[in-house]
């Protein structure tokens, strides 16, 4: 079972998406476990307060230190091994390949959620790790907390209705996923295409792949890195059938 800690001052932002989908799924069979600490109930002060104005000045509120050091305390009492991340724009950016990492690691997964303008800085003595979902501002950590535990709870064996779902998930494969297609066969003049209701399943895995390929040749080059001799012949393909397009010449595929 693969365990996670979120420390939070929104406990019902956390609990609300905990009951849907997948991960409210995984947590019902007892594949996962999710512990919400409410960052007030570790505050020494008798009106809850976790946050303050900044030393120097400037605008805004910071949270304090107290909360953060006692529930981790706390959480750590036991002696069981922990990760502790704090969610935050400065740290190392999360993928699937760190989703896979968190995944591997047998010790329970600490998500520090902060908000205002960020957490007393004196918090990286008891972490041991920052991690950023992207170069963007969100108004705190619970969303980037709940996108953590998604993708590392969907690699857990059981966790999806079909097994083959997370192994053909985007950039689980290195690359973005190819077109899905369902009923009807044809909706408003636009018909799926024809080697999906083939039946040939050779022709549909090539079609997939060069599809994959296809969407992230166009949209994240950056990801086409590694493949194998098959992939980069068809990369080599998409490339002269896109020349081709842009000179007017059609294209015959090879699994037409």
């Amino acid at each position: 079972m693969k365990e996670f800690d979120v420390l939070t001052i929104f406990p019902e932002l956390i609990e609300c998406y905990l009951i849907h989908g997948v991960i409210g799924k995984a947590l019902n069979k007892g594949l996962a476990e999710v512990k919400i600490h409410n960052l007030r109930d570790f505050t020494s002060d008798k009106h809850k307060k976790v946050d303050d104005s900044p030393y120097g000045g400037g605008a805004g509120m910071v949270m304090q230190i107290e909360s953060f050091y006692n529930v981790i305390n706390y959480i750590k009492s036991d002696g069981q091994p922990r990760k502790v991340v704090l969610l935050s724009p400065q740290g190392r950016v999360f993928s699937q390949k760190v989703a896979q990492e968190f995944y591997n690691e047998n010790q329970e997964l600490v998500l520090v959620c902060g908000r205002y303008e960020g957490i007393d800085e004196r918090i990286k003595n008891i972490i041991d790790e920052e991690i950023s979902i992207g170069d963007y501002i969100i108004s705190g950590g619970e969303l980037a907390a709940l996108v953590i535990i998604d993708s590392i709870v969907r690699l857990i064996p059981g966790a999806l209705g079909d097994e083959s779902s997370a192994k053909e998930d985007s950039f689980m494969r290195g690359f973005l996923d190819y077109p899905q297609y369902t009923r009807p066969e044809e909706f408003n003049g636009m018909r799926v295409p024809d080697v999906l209701l083939s039946g040939d399943h050779k022709k549909i895995a090539l079609w997939r792949k060069k599809e994959a390929l296809r969407n992230t040749l166009q949209k994240r080059p950056d990801l086409l890195k590694n493949l194998s001799n098959e992939e980069m012949q068809i990369l080599k393909e998409l490339c002269s059938e896109i020349n081709r397009n842009i000179l007017g010449v059609h294209d015959e595929s090879v699994y037409n």
